[in-house]
C-alpha cells in the first residue's frame, strides 16, 4: 500500500516527514514537535505523535524502541543502529552487515526485514565517565602520613 492509498497527504504530515528526514539524529516524537512547530506553530503534540505512527505504520520512517520513549529515523531502508546505554542516544552504523542474501539462500526463510542494533557507550557519555573516574581516584588517593619529625 503506497502512502496515497493510506491516507490523504495533509500540510502537517509532510513537514513532519520533511523535519524527521533532515535531522541526521533519531529524535522523539517531543523533539520532532519542537522542530516541527518552528515552521507550523499551532501543531500539537498529538498531532506528531499519530502522523509519526502512521508514517511508521506505512514504512516511510522507522520506529527505534529501545527503553522508554521511541525515536523515529527517517530513512526507512533497514540499516544497523548502535544506542548508547546511558544517555540513549542512537546513531546509524556506517557499515552494510545485511545477511539476508546468504542466509535466505542456505535455510529456506523468506526473510522480510531485519534490525541489528548494537548496544554501548556513546563518546560524550565515556569522556564523562573518564572525568568523573579521575576526579574519584584523585580524591581516594592515600595521603602520605605526617612524619613527627618533620613538624
Amino acid at each position: 500500500m503506497t502512502y496515497k492509498q493510506f491516507r490523504r497527504n495533509t500540510r502537517q504530515r509532510e513537514v513532519i516527514l520533511r523535519c524527521l528526514q533532515a535531522t541526521t539524529c533519531h529524535p522523539t516524537a517531543s523533539t520532532l514537535y519542537d522542530l516541527v512547530r518552528k515552521e507550523l506553530p499551532r501543531m500539537s503534540l498529538g498531532t506528531v505523535y499519530r502522523n509519526l505512527e502512521l508514517l511508521a505504520e506505512i514504512g516511510l520512517i522507522q520506529k527505534l524502541q529501545f527503553s522508554g520513549e521511541a525515536n523515529f529515523d527517517g530513512t526507512p531502508d533497514p540499516h544497523p543502529h548502535i544506542h548508547c546505554e546511558h544517555c540513549g542516544r542512537i546513531d546509524d552504523l556506517p557499515i552494510d552487515c545485511c545477511p539476508t542474501i546468504e542466509f535466505t539462500q542456505t535455510s529456506g526463510y523468506k526473510v522480510t526485514g531485519y534490525r541489528l542494533v548494537l548496544s554501548g557507550i556513546c563518546p560524550e557519555c565515556k569522556a564523562k565517565e573518564s572525568e568523573q573516574d579521575n576526579k574519584e581516584s584523585v580524591l581516594s588517593e592515600p595521603t602520605s602520613p605526617l612524619n613527627t619529625q618533620d613538624i
